[in-house]
């Protein structure tokens, strides 16, 4: 497979990051290795990336880029691993920590990985191959309700409860098997008014199955604190989001580390003992230029945060 990918906020998110040539440096989240291959260039010969990956096509196509480049560690695990494995290989801390969230061009782009509501393939949507659970699990044996609530919260489809519908409805004659039964589906759920506007009436809802079958908001307010935990001080963590409910942890949970007391007003004084272990360096997220949006549309909904441990 040509595991191309157009990678976002490219020199923001690595100009962020990386602040000393000579440290230890994460790329949580490899792809096509385009950030992991701009930290390289930064660094000198005592410098060292980790690169996590839990698709072994992107550990594949790393080994290839990186060669037998000595400064490169590749791990083909879930990111949510970070502390554990660089606990094992007496990594910590380390001076910076990025991740690319969602999903990489050649994922969406290999047919039969089940992502694109644009080619009718398996439905599958597993970005780790030992993952037991898949798409086609989620649409023929949820209940109607959960399936509604993940399509909503998830994807934030308003039709989201006709989806569901219309889904058990189809499932109960035959089980959906591919993408393109289940385009086919969503399509008779949506109104013909509102497919002849806006984007894909699929996208919400293929956006959603995917986040809940890698569990990927789960992880995410997994690996947070521990990544803070991984830094060194002054090290600093960048996340770029393409989804609200990714960029509302992220956000969140930076805000957490500013030490704010949390007690409630009336209290005379406070008893969280809340204390700052982080300064936040984004006021408000970086966004792509105008410029980068017209060469990859993909980076339209990306929004990138920083913050620096204390």
């Amino acid at each position: 497979m040509d595991f191309h990918h157009v990678t976002v906020l490219l020199k923001e998110t690595v100009d962020g990051v990386v602040t000393d040539p000579s440290c230890t440096y994460v790329d949580c989240t490899l792809g096509g290795a385009g950030h992991s291959q701009r930290v390289l260039g930064k660094l000198d010969t005592n410098g060292k990336l980790i690169c996590f990956d839990q698709d072994e096509h992107a550990i594949r196509h790393a080994r290839e880029i990186f060669g037998r480049d000595e400064r490169v560690i590749l791990v083909q695990r879930n990111f949510e691993s970070l502390e554990k494995t660089l606990e094992e290989k007496c990594l910590l801390p380390v001076k910076g920590i990025l991740f690319d969230l969602g999903v990489s061009s050649p994922q969406l782009d290999e047919a039969e990985r089940g992502f694109s509501y644009m080619q009718d393939a398996p439905l599958d949507m597993r970005m780790d191959s030992e993952n037991p659970r898949t798409a086609r699990d989620l649409v023929n044996h949820w209940p109607e309700g959960e399936l509604a609530e993940v399509i909503w919260n998830y994807g934030e489809e308003k039709w989201a409860k006709r989806i569901a519908q219309f889904i058990v409805r189809k499932r109960q004659e035959r089980p959906l098997e591919t993408t393109g039964d289940l385009v086919s589906v969503i399509k008779a759920a949506v109104p013909a008014a509102v497919r002849r506007d806006g984007p894909h009436p699929a996208k919400r809802t293929f956006q959603a199955l995917r986040i809940a079958v890698n569990d990927e908001l789960g992880v995410l307010d997994r690996v947070l604190d521990q990544a803070l935990r991984c830094l060194d001080r002054g090290g600093r963590i960048a996340v770029i989001t393409f989804h609200s409910l990714e960029d509302r942890i992220v956000k969140e949970r930076m805000k957490s580390w500013l030490g704010r007391c949390t007690c409630p007003p009336e209290l005379p004084i406070c008893r969280c003992n809340a204390k700052a272990v982080a300064k936040v360096l984004t006021r408000k997220p970086i966004l792509p230029t105008e410029e980068e949006v017209e060469q990859n549309p993909r980076a339209r909904s990306a929004k990138l945060r920083i913050a620096e441990k204390i």
